[in-house]
């Protein structure tokens, strides 16, 4: 089930990325990553509004997604399946911080309808390095993340 789950994660940012990289940046290929995210990790998507671009491990697909605004890393994301939770099933030390940054605040969003890649029921769970109002007005804010999903046939 966890690398399964890792393809999807990595097949929801890339999709993502794809509906809003029709509009805006192209996705760089074979730029490092910032430090102190390890170097493994590649560019999934470009700046996606009110989280920023998202950096995954393409060789370890359950590993947590890192996300990074101008250059800094800004959250560790995980995301779960709805069935999971009702199995009980534990996730232990998954939303640590990277070296040299402290966690701020946890998002939990629930998307009932899903989105490309995932298309199911599942939670994506961000431990934000920022504040929340920060990040919510990243790469376009709110108005932007509406015109995204809305694009995609779903509400944020």
């Amino acid at each position: 089930m966890k690398l399964r789950l890792g393809f999807i994660v990595a097949g929801v940012v890339a999709c993502m990325a794809g509906a809003y990289a029709a509009e805006q940046m192209q996705v760089p290929k074979g730029m490092p990553p910032p430090k102190p995210i390890p170097r493994q990790y590649v560019q999934a998507s470009p700046c996606i509004p009110t989280m920023g671009e998202h950096w995954v491990n393409p060789k370890v697909p359950d590993a947590p997604i890192y996300g990074v605004y101008q250059g800094k890393p800004v959250f560790t994301e995980i995301m779960v399946l709805p069935k999971d939770l009702a199995a009980g099933k534990n996730w232990n030390n998954v939303l640590q911080p990277l070296p040299g940054y402290q966690i701020n605040h946890v998002d939990i969003g629930y998307l009932p309808h899903g989105h490309p890649g995932m298309m199911f029921p599942h939670y994506d769970i961000h431990a934000y390095y920022v504040a929340h109002d920060v990040h919510m007005g990243w790469c376009g804010g709110e108005a932007a993340l509406t015109k995204l999903m809305s694009q995609m046939g779903k509400t944020p």
